[in-house]
């Protein structure tokens, strides 16, 4: 998919690195009116903020690029891992089963140079899509504070909000949301 100089795709192993620098440029650069200092250095420090390299496994990451550079990042999980990345010590990697389980939304991340420019909501629109595909009729996703307006507006409800207790101490809010996903169409 290519729209407005950036271009959609897969993420592969090899983007890693890229996407590890992008984690931390986004956070930095777009968490600061929601978290401290503290908590977002904790946050990349323990993993929260951080890749999962089984997404990229699954296929289920997406980057966005532009003039070569990956400028933001997302994706959807047939895992029960909610949030945080290979570093994050609460992680599930068992599948879930579509006809009772929601898909996970996870991990998304934009260069605060590209934010607020329809790239997020490209990506999510592509794995609520993709999930849907895969037989999933729910989606479920820990959001962190930045990324509630999105959410909202595309339909997610909120459902609990968390203090979450990283393994340093430092505590972080996060949202849990959910959207149904509308059935398939009769063929």
């Amino acid at each position: 998919m290519k729209t407005a100089g950036w271009t959609l795709r897969p993420a592969t192993l090899a983007d890693r690195p890229a996407i590890a620098e992008l984690i931390a440029r986004s956070a930095r650069g777009l968490s600061r009116d929601d978290y401290e200092d503290r908590q977002i250095e904790s946050a990349l420090a323990t993993g929260v903020f951080g890749v999962d390299s089984d997404l990229i496994a699954d296929g289920t990451y997406l980057v966005a690029e532009a003039g070569g550079r990956i400028v933001a990042c997302g994706g959807w999980s047939r895992r029960r891992t909610l949030f945080g990345g290979d570093r994050f010590a609460g992680r599930e990697a068992d599948l879930l089963d579509p006809s009772r389980d929601p898909a996970r939304i996870r991990a998304f991340f934009v260069d605060p140079a590209w934010a607020r420019r329809g790239i997020g909501r490209a990506i999510l629109e592509r794995c609520e899509a993709e999930a849907g595909a895969a037989g999933f009729r729910a989606l479920e996703m820990m959001a962190t504070l930045p990324g509630l307006p999105l959410y909202r507006a595309s339909g997610y409800a909120v459902d609990e909000r968390v203090e979450h207790v990283m393994d340093d101490g430092v505590s972080i809010a996060v949202v849990r949301m959910s959207k149904p996903l509308p059935p398939p169409a009769p063929r």
